[in-house]
């Protein structure tokens, strides 16, 4: 397929600044040998690197380096590709690109005043990718493995890019789609003979291979919503009274004195923020100024702690997981008891139901032998008992990584399985389960209508086709795109 604007183009594919190495790259379904040729002063082999002088206008050297041909359809985009590839430095890199519009714009010959390359432009923000996609050299799924791979912050989150780029993701929705079309193509069948409805049912198993389905989709769904925490990660807010030790256990889990701990109560005023990873999961986690109302200060809150009391707040209601963090120490003085229940009160009210907040008891290494954190106060059950570290000597540091990963719904994976989505794939997958679980319903029925069956069938197929792209909208593809990077 190709794509809706074939123009050239053009843009320098290595990241600004300077480096060993720059390139630039150009796509153009149109062939590109003479622009090489005069680009380079030489004819190039396909897909055999070609070192020599870059030259300008006048035929002086830009620079030396190295140049590569990819003849269509054997190249990244699909289309005839030339990459040049130069010193790194952003002065020769923006000459060379100069030179290759400028070059396109030159008339084949004294006789010929045609354009070498006509319409060469510079390329938009993910442009020869989405050639790439439009091309049918990757699907949708591989197009924004591209994207998640460049922006990976983790080694966890690296190898699952690559392994959707290599097709991990689009060979599991693959499977899921052949085994609906079968199970569509069986039922639409059966829509030209109502006599044999029954006789079909029963003969096909269908109900069995919805069943089937069913579970495919959801062990899909399950490895979709890991990749996605690799992806996105997930954000931790720290709260609790002023002085509960919020700054030390940021810079225990960071590994690095990031905030200013002090002994002085409401030392922190503003959000701080940290990126850590645990087992390759990256963990946003956020630093808030102590918690306290006016009514039960001991002393009076100015306008600056005010703020940062506001924003702590606010980004409480934004959190994956809360850690409420509570001082062990002060737990049977009365007054900090009686505002500790005070802000369990509000948390419960403010933060989101869905949000795991997790009790945490700091400072053990300063309290008494015998003194032992009570059971969780906001949640009920085992698994979420409050925990009891030091964020000084690090005790209970490896308790509270296991308990934020399982909170969020991590699971260990072995090494190989995982593969990266996005919160548009599990929204694609959520609709289709949703259309599988109506077909299921409709099944149950004494009497089944397969006409509204077959169609929760297609609503389902459309719905994991958007993940690959084979139903997906024009002002998606352009969102998608829009993200990548110049030259990418």
């Amino acid at each position: 397929m190709l794509t809706a604007n074939a123009d050239p183009i053009v843009a320098i594919a290595t990241a600004p600044g300077r480096g060993a190495v720059g390139i630039v790259r150009l796509s153009s379904g149109a062939p590109l040998g003479a622009l090489a040729h005069a680009l380079t002063g030489r004819a190039l082999t396909a897909r055999m690197a070609s070192y020599g002088p870059f030259l300008d206008g006048d035929g002086s050297a830009i620079d030396h380096g190295l140049a590569l041909y990819f003849p269509a359809p054997h190249s990244y985009t699909g289309e005839n590709v030339l990459e040049l590839q130069a010193h790194g430095g952003p002065v020769v890199l923006q000459l060379l690109l100069a030179r290759c519009l400028g070059a396109a714009a030159q008339p084949i010959s004294a006789a010929d005043a045609r354009p070498l390359l006509a319409r060469l432009r510079l390329a938009r923000p993910g442009e020869f990718t989405e050639r790439a996609f439009l091309n049918g050299k990757i699907d949708l799924a591989q197009a924004t493995a591209v994207a998640d791979l460049i922006d990976a912050s983790t080694e966890a989150a690296a190898r699952s890019a690559t392994r959707s780029l290599a097709g991990a993701l689009s060979g599991r929705i693959g499977a899921l789609r052949d085994a609906l079309i079968d199970l569509r193509l069986l039922i639409e069948a059966t829509l030209d003979f109502p006599e044999e409805e029954t006789d079909v049912l029963s003969g096909h198993d269908v109900r069995a291979r919805l069943a089937a389905l069913r579970r495919m989709l959801a062990d899909v769904r399950d490895a979709a919503r890991q990749g996605a925490l690799l992806r996105e990660g997930i954000t931790v807010v720290i709260a609790g009274q002023p002085n509960a030790g919020k700054s030390s256990l940021l810079n225990a889990l960071a590994g690095a004195e990031l905030a200013i701990v002090t002994p002085t109560a409401g030392t922190t005023r503003d959000v701080l923020r940290q990126t850590i990873q645990i087992e390759g999961v990256p963990l946003h986690v956020l630093d808030t100024a102590g918690l306290r109302a006016a009514s039960s200060a001991a002393a009076p809150i100015d306008a600056a702690e005010q703020m940062g009391i506001e924003r702590a707040w606010q980004h409480i209601a934004q959190a994956d997981a809360v850690l409420w963090l509570r001082d062990l120490t002060r737990r049977d003085a009365p007054d900090y008891a009686a505002r500790d229940a005070e802000l369990a009160q509000t948390l419960a009210q403010k933060a989101p139901k869905a949000v795991p907040i997790i009790e945490v008891w700091n400072k053990s290494d300063a309290a008494p032998p015998d003194q032992t954190p009570p059971p969780a106060t906001l949640d009920g059950g085992a698994a979420a008992a409050a925990l009891t570290l030091s964020a000084r000597t690090g005790d209970g540091l490896q308790a509270l990584r296991a308990r934020l990963l399982a909170a969020c719904g991590w699971q260990a994976t072995p090494a190989g399985g995982l593969f990266m989505a996005r919160q548009q794939h599990l929204q694609a997958l959520q609709l289709a389960a949703e259309r599988l679980d109506a077909a299921s319903a409709l099944l149950a029925a004494p009497a089944p209508a397969l006409d509204l069956l077959a169609e929760e069938l297609r609503q389902a197929q459309n719905a994991l086709g958007a993940i690959t792209g084979e139903f997906t909208s024009d002002d998606l593809l352009g969102t998608i795109f829009s993200r990548f990077c110049i030259g990418k």
